[in-house]
């Protein structure tokens, strides 16, 4: 499993571009005798391993793709690949994917079916949906269907999880202000569209701290704020971006409302007009409420530190749209505290800890001895 993830972390693919990986992948499930579909949602690998007579099937999902961020680490196994790195630990996610399939494949009796989907495309949000429109569902059926993902700063071998919402959803809003520029020294004669846009900004920050329930995790953020503006020229025109997280569907449209009236009420009173748009790039992930015990029962086989009611988390997640289907269960795993290890996700000089691979191959074999018992 480390040769294996050192191979894939230095040679890091973008979303739909995992083409390099997919073989590699293909290339392993077929060695350990899985039956191996390729190209499902354009660069997805799915392998089916069958045991015994039992009608029974589940799906263990691992993502495939890499970030465009420049690696600044000092390790043997850099990325080959400038701009581009395994960021997030998907190098380790399809590494014990991998590993456990060979381990089912060679040691473990279970009775049922497992289906491996090694998916493209997480970090956008578009690898799921585009595997569901290709059908996976109706081709390869499960009951239910689990995701493991790293958590860096947790200690070694710690596993959480929850029943209910587990990630909030990300949805990417912009806004375009159209003023009336002018001469800096003259400003009474048009509309300063940074001021316009300075006052949507802070009414914007008002909504999680005063319109939302305090305990509702929602996070409103602008992130960039462009205008056309000069030296001695008052900007006409202004761009705001921006993102917003949400624990529930309810949440998210409430936010997005207080969003649409807070921008009618400023953009009428300085009389200049706005174009406003709300997109959800990842729902929220919810768990369902059996297949969380029995994710928690397996890790429990495996780790004395096992938090079953963890607090939601604020990143979102593609897995998302799989437990939106079906019945799921996405479940974190300590990638430790120290070095390299505990750096945030998405940070150029982050790593996935290697002691975490044979903890995470482990969780998943033990998850099919549980759910598919002999």
């Amino acid at each position: 499993m480390i040769d294996i993830r050192h191979d894939l972390h230095r040679n890091p693919e973008l979303g739909f571009e995992e083409h390099r990986t997919a073989r590699k992948v293909a290339f392993e499930l077929k060695s350990y005798g899985l039956e191996v579909h390729e190209g499902i949602g354009g660069t997805g690998v799915v392998g089916i391993l069958r045991k015994g007579r039992g009608n029974q099937a589940i799906a263990l999902r691992a993502d495939m793709d890499a970030l465009p961020i420049h690696e600044t680490s000092s390790h043997q196994y850099c990325s080959t690949t400038s701009g581009k790195m395994h960021a997030c630990g998907h190098d380790g996610h399809t590494a014990m994917l991998l590993g456990a399939a060979q381990f089912l494949s060679e040691k473990k009796s279970f009775d049922g079916t497992v289906v491996f989907i090694f998916q493209p495309n997480e970090e956008n949000g578009l690898g799921a949906a585009a595997m569901v429109k290709d059908n996976l569902l109706e081709k390869f059926p499960v009951d239910e269907i689990y995701g493991l993902h790293n958590l860096p700063g947790a200690p070694l071998g710690a596993f959480s999880t929850r029943s209910g919402t587990i990630c909030s959803s990300e949805s990417l809003f912009e806004i375009r202000i159209t003023a009336r520029g002018g001469h800096s020294a003259m400003p009474q004669k048009g509309v300063d569209a940074i001021l316009v846009g300075a006052e949507i900004v802070q009414a914007f920050q008002s909504i999680v701290a005063r319109k939302m329930d305090p305990g509702c995790g929602a996070v409103v953020s602008i992130t960039e704020f462009t205008t056309n503006g000069r030296r001695n020229v008052l900007p006409g025109k202004a761009i705001l971006k921006g993102d917003v997280r949400a624990r529930t569907p309810d949440d998210r449209e409430q936010i997005k409302s207080h969003m649409q009236r807070l921008l009618n009420g400023i953009t009428q009173g300085h009389d200049v007009a706005a174009d406003f748009s709300f997109n959800t790039e990842f729902i929220e992930t919810i768990n369902s409420a059996e297949p969380t015990q029995i994710a928690i029962q397996a890790a429990k086989k495996i780790s004395d530190n096992v938090n079953g009611d963890r607090e939601p988390m604020s990143f979102s997640e593609d897995f998302a749209l799989f437990s939106q289907e079906m019945p799921g269960c996405f479940m974190l795993m300590g990638n430790g505290t120290e070095g390299a290890h505990g750096k945030p996700l998405h940070a150029s000089d982050y790593d996935f800890n290697d002691d975490a691979l044979t903890i995470g191959a482990a969780f998943w074999a033990q998850l099919v001895a549980n759910r598919l018992p002999e």
